[in-house]
């Protein structure tokens, strides 16, 4: 009984272990449209983007995926959401993608850097953004999208070539940017990160118009917001990796 035993424990201990399963490139991509809609889904609920308005994508395969056009996102199923290739091209027979699509495409060809797109138009942000109004340097945290300010580009009509080409200029060395008459957009290496920019870029924007409010804004100037930067590279590096 003991030979048994000890044998066993043997043929055991020679015994291949079991290879971890790797998830399918169908699971991922599953995955990865799910995490575009609770993004949506979480704009929406915390009023960064009233209704149906704005749009969220993420970087995947050879293009992206990204929120379809006029659709509730509470509604939205994986199905739903829509790919769009980096030549622009997507399938004819699916949910169109959201008809801001050329800019997100913009913005990931711009920056190799950017996983994620965020676009919204929450209150304070569009406020601004109306009133041709950029965020400048009266706070230190507007370091967090990368520079000395969160930039306005020019107005274009939506989903037009001219606006995501503004859109790239603008996201060119920030990772935020307002759109004048319009909204804002955040990028991200992920969803997560993307989404935390655009709520970062709401609460300053919302600081600055009430500083507004009050008379004469004091920015801080460019030997200050440069010791700012480079007191802000690592917590940058992090927060771009969620």
């Amino acid at each position: 009984m003991a030979a048994l035993k000890k044998s066993s424990a043997k043929k055991s201990a020679q015994r291949p272990a079991k290879k971890a399963m790797r998830p399918s490139q169908k699971a991922i991509e599953q995955q990865a449209r799910w995490a575009v809609i609770w993004t949506a889904q979480k704009m929406s609920a915390q009023k960064l983007s009233p209704g149906r308005s704005g749009n969220v994508s993420c970087r995947f395969g050879t293009g992206m995926l990204i929120t379809p056009s006029g659709m509730a996102y509470d509604a939205l199923k994986a199905s739903d959401i829509a790919f769009v290739d980096t030549d622009g091209t997507f399938d004819a027979k699916a949910r169109k993608p959201s008809s801001e699509w050329r800019f997100h495409l913009s913005v990931y060809a711009a920056r190799a850097d950017a996983g994620a797109v965020v676009h919204t138009h929450s209150m304070h942000a569009t406020v601004l953004a109306a009133a041709h109004k950029p965020i400048p340097a009266f706070h230190y945290m507007i370091a967090v999208a990368g520079g000395d300010d969160i930039p306005l580009v020019p107005y274009a009509p939506f989903g037009t070539e001219e606006l995501a080409g503004y859109v790239a200029d603008g996201i060119a060395e920030r990772d935020a940017c307002l759109m004048a008459n319009h909204g804002q957009i955040a990028l991200g290496a992920s969803l997560d990160a993307a989404f935390e920019m655009a709520t970062e870029v709401e609460e300053l924007a919302e600081q600055y118009y009430k500083v507004l409010t009050l008379g004469a804004v004091h920015l801080l100037d460019d030997a200050q917001m440069a010791d700012v930067l480079e007191r802000f590279q690592s917590y940058r590096a992090n927060a771009q990796k969620g």
